[in-house]
């Protein structure tokens, strides 16, 4: 597994534990990487960015998740759901230069280990709903140099 996939495992277990346990961010550091003691630096420093995003901008995030999610409220997904949710969306938001359809579909490998297999699509669909809500600097990809035709 990749580095930057394990961070953004790491980053959504982070937010359940904050979620489920009812956590602030300094408890989930302190007790979450007791236990984890063999991950990089790197790895680490890119989930606890997703993390921080994640819990500073959660009202924001949880407000992308709401209006994207026709019928379903935030509280009756699926805690892991919610989660890996807020962990992509918090990437978009912090990481505006990772492709977007990275993003996704790194989160949804990930909810292929975590979630239910009927939550995949519709994760896919909330996080295309939100990647084409963004506002537009943040879904911006440096265009190919276009192709030279032989005159």
């Amino acid at each position: 597994m990749g580095k930057r996939r394990k961070s953004r495992e790491i980053a959504m277990q982070m937010l359940f534990q904050a979620d489920l346990g009812k956590q602030n961010a300094d408890e989930v550091r302190r007790t979450f990487w007791q236990a984890r003691e063999d991950v990089a630096q790197d790895t680490q420093g890119f989930a606890e960015d997703i993390f921080r995003v994640a819990i500073e901008r959660q009202e924001e995030i949880d407000t992308y998740i709401a209006t994207s999610s026709e019928h379903w409220r935030l509280e009756r997904m699926a805690a892991v759901d919610r989660n890996l949710l807020r962990a992509a969306i918090a990437e978009m938001l912090a990481y505006p230069a990772t492709p977007l359809p990275i993003i996704i579909n790194e989160s949804l490998e990930i909810a292929r280990l975590y979630s239910a297999p009927e939550s995949v699509h519709f994760l896919n669909g909330i996080l295309d709903a939100v990647a084409r809500a963004l506002p537009r600097t943040a879904k911006q990809i440096a265009p190919r140099p276009a192709k030279e035709t032989p005159r």
